[in-house]
């Protein structure tokens, strides 16, 4: 029983990351295939996967397609109830769904302002009032995950799909050398030196860009070791 998961240019794909990890960091077998969103060839790609239009989307055993992050975390979280994807406690499993909607749904500051790359950290980058703002929302919804969590590191103490959707926030505050308390820098430095993590960027910096897409405003420094 394997899944067919579809995804783009890894360095720079922040919803293809958060599909990647549903299944790599749950141990589901899938193979990849990858769609060319700065080669080209992005339609052809995806014409197959109509009415799917985006990535990542999911193509089930069965041949079922599933498209929208939020759909596909819903999908396995339902047909592998036995590897608790979302938090086994009640409680927290609401919480973790919230997260993820508002992920889903929210932070355009953020995600306009600081595009997702795992090349280098944008030293000089200046948040604009409206990012802050994000910052500071993201920040309120991590305290309050963690209010209970003490089995572990991650939001609901063990890793669970808000984890995975929170795994491109963390590296855009990295990226962008955002100014965070020093809690939600040490949950950043779980998600980006977690080995599956430090995978996909390895496999992402195999490709080259030239000219790179996202120019950076000035200096740039190594991403962090």
């Amino acid at each position: 029983m394997t899944y067919e998961l579809f995804i783009g240019d890894r360095t720079f794909s922040s919803w293809s990351l958060r599909g990647w990890l549903m299944l790599h960091k749950f141990n589901l077998p899938y193979r990849e295939h990858m769609v060319g969103l700065y080669g080209g060839t992005m339609a052809q790609d995806m014409a197959a996967l109509a009415p799917a239009r985006l990535v990542p989307a999911l193509r089930t055993p069965e041949g079922d397609m599933v498209g929208e992050s939020l759909a596909i975390a819903e999908t396995l979280a339902e047909r592998h109830p036995e590897l608790a994807m979302w938090p086994s406690d009640p409680k927290a499993r609401i919480r973790a769904r919230w997260l993820c909607a508002e992920m889903v749904g929210g932070f355009g500051a953020l995600r306009g302002d600081c595009s997702m790359q795992l090349a280098h950290v944008d030293a000089d980058f200046k948040p604009s009032d409206a990012v802050k703002a994000d910052l500071a929302r993201i920040e309120t919804l991590w305290a309050f995950a963690r209010e209970k969590a003490t089995d572990g590191p991650w939001l609901f103490g063990a890793y669970s799909l808000a984890d995975a959707f929170y795994a491109p926030v963390c590296a855009r505050i990295v990226g962008y050398n955002l100014p965070v308390s020093a809690t939600t820098q040490a949950y950043c430095k779980t998600t980006l030196t977690d080995p599956a993590f430090q995978q996909w960027r390895a496999e992402g910096l195999k490709e080259t860009y030239d000219p790179f897409p996202y120019t950076p405003i000035d200096r740039t420094e190594p991403w962090p070791a």
